[in-house]
Protein backbone atom coordinates (compact mmCIF):
# COMPACT_ATOMS: atom_id res chain seq x y z
CA UNK A 1 0.00 0.00 0.00
CA UNK A 2 1.25 3.48 -0.87
CA UNK A 3 1.70 5.87 2.03
CA UNK A 4 -0.94 8.64 2.26
CA UNK A 5 1.71 11.35 1.81
CA UNK A 6 2.34 10.06 -1.71
CA UNK A 7 2.74 12.90 -4.20
CA UNK A 8 2.65 10.78 -7.34
CA UNK A 9 -0.39 10.75 -9.58
CA UNK A 10 0.28 7.04 -10.04
CA UNK A 11 -1.68 5.04 -7.52
CA UNK A 12 -1.99 1.68 -9.22
CA UNK A 13 1.02 -0.58 -8.72
CA UNK A 14 0.25 -2.66 -11.81
CA UNK A 15 0.27 0.52 -13.94
CA UNK A 16 3.66 1.43 -12.49
CA UNK A 17 5.08 -2.03 -13.17
CA UNK A 18 3.68 -2.13 -16.70
CA UNK A 19 4.89 1.39 -17.58
CA UNK A 20 8.30 0.67 -16.00
CA UNK A 21 8.79 -2.55 -17.94
CA UNK A 22 7.65 -1.09 -21.25
CA UNK A 23 9.75 2.05 -20.75
CA UNK A 24 12.83 0.09 -19.76
CA UNK A 25 12.35 -2.25 -22.73
CA UNK A 26 12.31 0.71 -25.15
CA UNK A 27 15.25 2.40 -23.41
CA UNK A 28 17.12 -0.91 -23.08
CA UNK A 29 16.80 -1.73 -26.78
CA UNK A 30 17.96 1.75 -27.83
CA UNK A 31 20.83 1.74 -25.32
CA UNK A 32 21.67 -1.84 -26.35
CA UNK A 33 21.92 -0.88 -30.02
CA UNK A 34 24.40 1.84 -29.07
CA UNK A 35 26.31 -0.65 -26.89
CA UNK A 36 26.43 -3.20 -29.70
CA UNK A 37 27.71 -0.61 -32.18
CA UNK A 38 30.43 0.27 -29.65
CA UNK A 39 31.27 -3.44 -29.14
CA UNK A 40 30.21 -3.40 -25.49
CA UNK A 41 27.49 -6.09 -25.39
CA UNK A 42 30.02 -8.97 -25.16
CA UNK A 43 31.61 -7.10 -22.23
CA UNK A 44 28.29 -7.44 -20.38
CA UNK A 45 28.43 -11.21 -20.98
CA UNK A 46 32.02 -11.26 -19.72
CA UNK A 47 30.70 -10.53 -16.22
CA UNK A 48 29.67 -14.19 -16.15
CA UNK A 49 32.66 -15.52 -18.08
CA UNK A 50 31.20 -15.50 -21.60
CA UNK A 51 31.69 -13.49 -24.77
CA UNK A 52 28.31 -14.44 -26.25
CA UNK A 53 26.46 -11.62 -27.99
CA UNK A 54 23.12 -13.31 -27.22
CA UNK A 55 23.94 -13.72 -23.53
CA UNK A 56 25.14 -10.12 -23.43
CA UNK A 57 21.79 -8.93 -24.82
CA UNK A 58 19.83 -11.12 -22.39
CA UNK A 59 21.82 -9.80 -19.44
CA UNK A 60 21.55 -6.22 -20.70
CA UNK A 61 17.76 -6.46 -20.98
CA UNK A 62 17.44 -8.10 -17.55
CA UNK A 63 19.49 -5.27 -16.05
CA UNK A 64 17.34 -2.76 -17.96
CA UNK A 65 14.16 -4.24 -16.49
CA UNK A 66 15.56 -4.25 -12.95
CA UNK A 67 16.65 -0.63 -13.32
CA UNK A 68 13.26 0.18 -14.87
CA UNK A 69 11.42 -1.27 -11.89
CA UNK A 70 13.67 0.81 -9.64
CA UNK A 71 12.61 3.90 -11.56
CA UNK A 72 8.97 2.87 -11.21
CA UNK A 73 9.41 2.56 -7.44
CA UNK A 74 10.79 6.10 -7.37
CA UNK A 75 7.62 7.38 -9.08
CA UNK A 76 5.54 6.22 -6.13
CA UNK A 77 7.03 9.11 -4.16
CA UNK A 78 7.05 11.85 -6.80
CA UNK A 79 5.35 12.57 -10.10
CA UNK A 80 8.26 14.68 -11.36
CA UNK A 81 9.12 11.97 -13.86
CA UNK A 82 11.88 13.79 -15.77
CA UNK A 83 13.65 14.97 -12.61
CA UNK A 84 13.46 11.39 -11.37
CA UNK A 85 14.89 10.31 -14.74
CA UNK A 86 17.99 12.45 -14.19
CA UNK A 87 18.41 11.22 -10.60
CA UNK A 88 17.86 7.63 -11.75
CA UNK A 89 20.41 8.02 -14.56
CA UNK A 90 23.09 9.17 -12.13
CA UNK A 91 22.23 6.37 -9.68
CA UNK A 92 22.37 3.59 -12.26
CA UNK A 93 25.65 5.00 -13.60
CA UNK A 94 27.14 4.79 -10.10
CA UNK A 95 25.64 1.35 -9.40
CA UNK A 96 26.39 -0.21 -12.80
CA UNK A 97 29.64 0.81 -14.50
CA UNK A 98 31.31 2.36 -11.45
CA UNK A 99 30.53 -0.31 -8.86
CA UNK A 100 28.89 -3.63 -9.73
CA UNK A 101 30.25 -4.26 -13.22
CA UNK A 102 33.93 -3.66 -12.40
CA UNK A 103 33.62 -5.73 -9.22
CA UNK A 104 32.09 -8.61 -11.20
CA UNK A 105 34.99 -8.33 -13.65
CA UNK A 106 37.55 -8.51 -10.83
CA UNK A 107 38.70 -4.88 -11.07
CA UNK A 108 37.16 -3.28 -7.99
CA UNK A 109 35.09 -0.08 -7.91
CA UNK A 110 35.93 2.58 -10.50
CA UNK A 111 35.06 5.69 -8.46
CA UNK A 112 38.57 7.07 -8.94
CA UNK A 113 38.00 7.12 -12.71
CA UNK A 114 34.50 8.63 -12.61
CA UNK A 115 35.62 11.81 -14.38
CA UNK A 116 37.60 10.04 -17.11
CA UNK A 117 36.19 10.65 -20.59
CA UNK A 118 34.91 7.08 -21.03
CA UNK A 119 33.08 7.21 -17.70
CA UNK A 120 31.58 10.62 -18.50
CA UNK A 121 30.30 9.19 -21.80
CA UNK A 122 28.86 6.32 -19.78
CA UNK A 123 27.10 8.87 -17.55
CA UNK A 124 25.59 10.54 -20.63
CA UNK A 125 24.32 7.22 -21.99
CA UNK A 126 22.84 6.21 -18.63
CA UNK A 127 21.13 9.60 -18.39
CA UNK A 128 19.76 9.05 -21.91
CA UNK A 129 18.50 5.58 -20.91
CA UNK A 130 16.71 6.98 -17.87
CA UNK A 131 15.24 9.96 -19.70
CA UNK A 132 13.91 7.70 -22.48
CA UNK A 133 12.45 5.50 -19.75
CA UNK A 134 10.89 8.58 -18.11
CA UNK A 135 9.35 9.80 -21.38
CA UNK A 136 7.79 6.42 -22.19
CA UNK A 137 6.68 5.94 -18.57
CA UNK A 138 5.07 9.39 -18.49
CA UNK A 139 3.20 8.83 -21.76
CA UNK A 140 1.87 5.45 -20.61
CA UNK A 141 0.84 6.67 -17.16
CA UNK A 142 -0.97 9.71 -18.54
CA UNK A 143 -2.65 7.57 -21.21
CA UNK A 144 -4.18 5.35 -18.50
CA UNK A 145 -4.85 8.08 -15.93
Amino acid sequence: MVAPQQTSSVSNYSSVVKASLIGSTVAGILFGIYMQIMGMIPMIASMVGSDSLVLGWIMHMMISWIFGLGYGAMTLFSSRYYVLGVIHGVLIWIIGPLLVMPIMMGMGPMFGQMFASDQLMSLVTHLAFSLILAVVFSKLVHKHA
